[in-house]
């Protein structure tokens, strides 16, 4: 895998995370931070815990000994996530312009980097569609989040330019 899919796949998880996070944004209170709806977590520690993983591994690639938990603090408001999201994301984007194709290939516990990537956005999808769920019986469904929406969405945006 090449950097350019690895930018790909964490574009469509940024677009994804924001459609979910933006129907998150009008949930009533007790629906945020209801507890133990999937395993242990509701809507707001679902995506609270999405967001540790997502800081987690990014800190652990970029060989950082910070180890961020956002799930031991107290549950954020919808929009304190949102903004603890968007700097996520701006991190993200200097870490992406910092990795090559040759730091993908590198290994982790015997895991090449790229496979732990495509793990990160993976696990997302497993936690916006759990959220997801919770959201649309909600009232407020975050809509269709497949990739290949996220695909043709690029597509026509590149044929407009």
């Amino acid at each position: 895998m090449r950097i350019a899919e690895i930018r790909f796949l964490f574009g469509y998880d940024r677009w994804a995370t924001r459609r979910v996070l933006d129907a998150a944004s009008g949930v009533d209170e007790a629906v945020w931070s209801a507890e133990r709806v999937v395993d242990e977590r509701g809507l707001g520690g679902i995506l609270v815990h999405q967001l540790g993983a997502q800081l987690r591994w990014r800190h652990f690639l970029s060989g950082s000994s910070r180890t961020p938990r956002p799930e031991r603090d107290p549950l954020p408001t919808p929009a304190d996530l949102r903004a603890a999201w968007e700097q996520e994301w701006e991190a993200v984007d200097v870490w992406l312009d910092e990795i090559d194709d040759a730091f993908l290939t590198r290994r982790e516990d015997d895991v090449p980097v790229w496979q732990l990537l495509a793990h990160v956005v993976n696990h997302g999808t497993q936690h916006r569609s759990e959220a997801a769920v919770l959201l649309t019986e909600a009232g407020h469904s975050p809509g269709d989040l497949d990739l290949m929406d996220y695909s043709e969405l690029l597509a026509a945006e590149n044929e407009e330019a």
